[in-house]
């Protein structure tokens, strides 16, 4: 039986996978007519695996094409003499499975060829293609190169300017005939001395993430094997939550069908996702990993993730900022439609929250009055639902108690920390009475909602900074709109206010049908002059 796979390139026989067939067809097309194309994207997007199968087509469907399939992934710290001495074995051997896949042998005058070429640098590697080109019957060459990002630095110039060579030369009988480069760093970042342009021909090609439609595709192979169905709003979910990441899309379906022990009897349910939904925001595999460690390899990364979250006019997705760019490559951020920054997907926007949660803050004793019980009743309905409205009563009274003290919250940017300690405070209170809580919104310009299941109910929390009273009221009609698309009819809406004289307020209003109980809660600027810290 094939499982949804998460460990390296995916395989038909092996696994389900979306079939890509719009995308491979643009991509085919693009190769035919001979074009040069470049995809940079980040790592665990399903780069390899599409242009595995895209390899695939051409070498058991496409005779007239002869397609080479290189990855130079274990060149990046080799010198350049020692990467073009590997490139000539890799090509060989590629050129040598080609045969083999298609139960061919190769000809006698092409074995002759190859055992006495050689490739020693990147004018050597152009005059081999050029006399490669000779021993395949009008076949065209079509070079793909995965991990290119691996080239050495020095080699990087000269390989591109040969390529480029090529490209402008006589279009019908030029090798290779088409070229792809698959990598994470763009051209652009790896021209290292920005001197000049070497591979300005270059078509880029864009390998989006799942839409819902090819998440349904996915788990539908599932659902047609095994037999077990996943209820419709199980799939919404998981695509909403996940941005259609592929490692992530998964993962998910991996919890749900191997390791939540569900009898295949049994439809997958809402309360099954949530489960998958919380093991899922709290485990350490290789994507969120990835996703940590990159955020804090520079710590001006927090500063501008904070401003991606928190600013309702957006950051402009400008890759000439080299902070944007590396979070862009890292796959941290990506382009909104807006042409603004987003937050690549809710599950992310969690994980980087709790990252730069500090682990203690120093106010912990104080979310609480010391005389709670430890079953938290004075929070909770006699039926075991949540009483929100004096949960964020509390909070509002927390904040307004510790007043100056919010300013030794370590490590966290000023217009952060009255979410931060939201955030945690929620997390600590969800925690003990044994409710789910996550991040619904991902971005939305400064908008981020929060949703906290428990007891089968769930309850919406809208957190914004205070930007003035247009946007505070604009925020509660995006809110009720929201609360109707979730068919609920309550929701709660948190304003934090860093002026210099704030306006705090609290109010509950009834709009569009659903009611909002909304705060407006000071964030204090500066400690009083006669107070130490």
């Amino acid at each position: 039986m094939r499982r949804f796979g998460t460990q390296g390139p995916v395989h038909p026989q092996k696994h389900y996978v979306v079939s890509r067939a719009a995308e491979l067809a643009d991509f085919i097309r693009r190769v035919k007519e001979g074009r040069y194309i470049v995809i940079f994207a980040p790592r665990q997007t399903g780069k390899t695996t599409f242009f595995q199968r895209a390899l695939d087509l051409f070498t058991d469907e496409e005779s007239e094409y002869f397609p080479i399939s290189l990855n130079f992934e274990e060149y990046e710290d080799c010198t350049p003499s020692v990467f073009y001495d590997g490139l000539y074995e890799d090509i060989r051997e590629a050129i040598e499975n080609v045969f083999l896949q298609r139960r061919e042998t190769v000809p006698k005058a092409l074995t002759d060829f190859l055992d006495n070429a050689e490739i020693t640098d990147h004018l050597s590697m152009r005059r081999f293609f050029t006399n490669f080109s000779n021993f395949l019957d009008d076949q065209c060459v079509i070079l793909i190169i995965d991990e290119f990002d691996g080239i050495p630095k020095e080699a990087v110039k000269g390989f591109l300017h040969s390529l480029r060579r090529i490209y402008v030369s006589d279009a019908i009988s030029r090798c290779p005939h088409s070229v792809s480069i698959v990598g994470v760093k763009s051209i652009t970042q790896l021209n290292y001395d920005r001197t000049i342009s070497p591979f300005n021909i270059q078509d880029e090609f864009n390998l989006p993430n799942f839409t819902l439609e090819q998440v349904q595709e996915l788990i539908g192979q599932y659902t047609d094997e095994v037999g077990q169905m996943f209820n419709p709003k199980v799939i919404e979910s998981i695509h909403k939550q996940t941005a259609g990441h592929p490692v992530l899309v998964n993962r998910f379906a991996q919890i749900l069908t191997e390791e939540l022990d569900t009898p295949k009897t049994e439809p997958i349910t809402m309360a099954h996702f949530t489960t998958a939904h919380t093991q899922l925001l709290k485990e350490s595999n290789v994507n969120i990993t990835h996703l940590i460690t990159n955020i804090r390899k520079n710590p001006r990364f927090e500063s501008m993730l904070m401003r991606i979250m928190e600013r309702d006019e957006g950051v402009d997705f400008n890759l000439d900022n080299d902070i944007i760019s590396e979070l862009a490559t890292y796959g941290v951020i990506a382009r909104g439609d807006d042409g603004m920054c987003e937050i690549l997907n809710p599950i992310y926007l969690y994980r980087i929250m709790r990252a730069f949660k500090p682990l203690v803050n120093g106010l912990e004793q104080e979310y609480f009055p010391e005389d709670i019980s430890d079953e938290f009743r004075e929070y909770l309905t006699p039926t075991g639902h949540i009483k929100m409205k004096t949960v964020l009563d509390n909070f509002q009274h927390f904040i307004a108690r510790v007043g100056f003290r919010i300013l030794q919250v370590p490590d966290t940017p000023q217009e952060s920390v009255g979410r931060h300690l939201l955030l945690a405070y929620l997390d600590e209170f969800v925690r003990r009475i044994g409710g789910v809580m996550h991040i619904e919104v991902q971005t939305g310009r400064g908008r981020m909602d929060i949703l906290i299941t428990h007891n089968q109910e769930k309850y919406i929390v809208e957190t914004k900074i205070w930007r003035g009273n247009n946007r505070y009221q604009a925020g509660k009609k995006q809110l009720a709109a929201y609360l109707k698309l979730e068919r609920t009819t309550e929701g709660y809406y948190v304003v934090f206010d860093h002026r210099q004289e704030p306006e705090p307020r609290v109010e509950t209003e009834t709009i569009d049908g659903v009611e909002i109980r909304s705060y407006v809660i000071p964030v204090v600027q500066e400690r009083p002059s006669n107070e130490r810290l």
